[in-house]
Parts: structure tokens; C-alpha cells; sequence
């Protein structure tokens, strides 16, 4: 079985360790605490131009939800012209109606103005109201694949729904169990959901090396990398 692991990035830091690895693909983000947003052009040219492995970056203008307005849709067809320019495989994006469902319409135009890139519909999918139905409609726009987590708060969670959607795909599309996938329950998933895909961020934050800092400046946040050792413990599982 060709199982495949694909890394969640928030940090150039992370692509190079994901490769290193041996991971299968990037998705490359922004703002891991909003759950994702579009990079910044120097990011996803700078991470194309260093990896060798796919890169698909998310198109996700802000959080929340995935319902856009029209000058949302500006923003985001911009960027997928900039990620075809960049040389980006594929992308990862959703489109949401009013009333939670997948826009059908808008994937289509999404899809038109991406070729050739592959597109991936992010977890836009776990929010919709009929999961079934959202993915026959994601095979009929011509999706490659759907991050999901099976419309559980973790993968873990949502293996019934995961196992239901895999079969349902028959293998027309690919169903990745993403959202708290580490190498304690990866074998799980593999054996409970049959899906060949898989999406980790295996993030930790790392300490500042700063030596000065300001205890008064609570701003800074936080810089998360992927873990090397949970990378490789997950890529050896998925290898069997």
C-alpha cells in the first residue's frame, strides 16, 4: 500500500524538515493559532525554490469560515495566479454558501483558473452540513483530495464518518484524515479508516533565543516547527 504523509508547514524551518524526512507533500500556511492562512509571496517562493517535494499552499484570506465576499474573491484569485507562477503543484482552498454548503460554482472557477495545479479542499469540508453530499460534489468539481477530520474535533474522533467517506470515494478521490494525527494514533487511523493520505502538522513550539526580552511585550507569540523524531515515527508507520 502507497501511503502517503503530507506536513502541515507554518515555518520554511518545517518544509526543509518535512523533506528531510521524507515526507510526500507541504501544505504550506500562515497564522497556525487561526487554523491557517494564506503565506506571503516570499514565503511560498522562497519554500518552492528550496523543496523538491510538492507544495500546495492554503488560499484562506482570514479565518473564521470560507463564505468570501467579492473583494475576498479578489484576494484569492490573485494568489492562486501567484502560486501557478511560483511553480506551487497545487493549492489548498474551500468555498462555503451561506448556508454551510460547499460552492459548487465557485470550486469550478477555483479549479478553471488553478489548472494546472492540483487542488485540495481543506477542512472548509467539516463544516458543511451533509458531508456526503459535499463530496460527491467535491468529485464532481474535480478535486484531488479532502482534508478532513471527519467532522470531529480530531481525527481520532471522527474515524466513522472517515471510514464511511472512503468507502463512499472508492477510491475517485482521496480522503486524508487530518487534526491531531500523531504517530500514537496514526495506526489507527490507518487500520479503522482505510485511507492512504495523511496530514500532520506535528508541531512544537520552539523556545526564543533571544536573550533579551521584554516581559512587558506579550505580542510575540509563539514560532511552532515540525518535530523530526514524530515525522519519522509516523513516516516508518506509514511505510509498515
Amino acid at each position: 500500500m502507497n501511503r502517503r504523509l503530507e506536513v502541515c508547514a507554518f515555518t520554511i524551518q518545517s518544509c526543509i524538515t518535512a523533506e528531510a524526512c521524507g515526507a510526500h507533500r507541504v501544505e504550506l500556511c500562515d497564522n497556525p493559532l487561526e487554523g491557517g492562512t494564506t503565506p506571503g509571496y516570499g514565503t511560498i517562493r522562497q519554500v518552492r525554490e528550496r523543496l523538491s517535494i510538492p507544495v500546495y499552499p492554503i488560499i484562506r484570506p482570514r479565518s473564521m469560515n470560507y463564505y468570501y465576499d467579492e473583494e475576498e474573491w479578489g484576494i484569492i484569485y490573485a494568489d492562486i495566479g501567484i502560486c501557478k507562477q511560483l511553480g506551487c503543484d497545487g493549492i489548498s482552498i474551500g468555498a462555503q454558501k451561506i448556508n454551510g454548503e460547499i460552492d459548487t460554482d465557485a470550486m469550478m472557477r477555483i479549479r478553471d483558473r488553478a489548472y494546472p495545479m492540483g487542488i485540495t479542499c481543506n477542512r472548509a469540508f467539516d463544516a458543511v452540513p451533509d458531508p456526503f453530499t459535499a463530496l460527491e460534489a467535491l468529485i464532481d468539481c474535480g478535486v484531488e483530495r479532502v482534508l478532513t477530520s471527519g467532522q470531529a474535533a480530531t481525527a481520532p474522533g471522527g474515524i466513522p464518518l472517515l471510514r464511511q467517506l472512503v468507502q463512499q470515494a472508492a477510491g475517485r478521490i482521496s480522503i486524508m484524515p487530518g487534526a491531531g494525527v500523531r504517530s500514537s494514533n496514526l495506526r489507527l487511523l490507518i487500520e479503522e479508516t482505510g485511507a492512504t493520505e495523511f496530514h500532520t502538522s506535528a508541531r512544537i513550539a520552539v523556545s526564543n533565543p533571544i536573550i533579551h526580552q521584554n516581559p512587558l511585550v506579550t505580542d510575540a507569540g509563539n514560532m511552532y516547527i515540525a518535530d523530526r523524531d514524530a515525522l519519522l515515527r509516523m513516516l516508518s508507520l506509514l511505510q509498515g
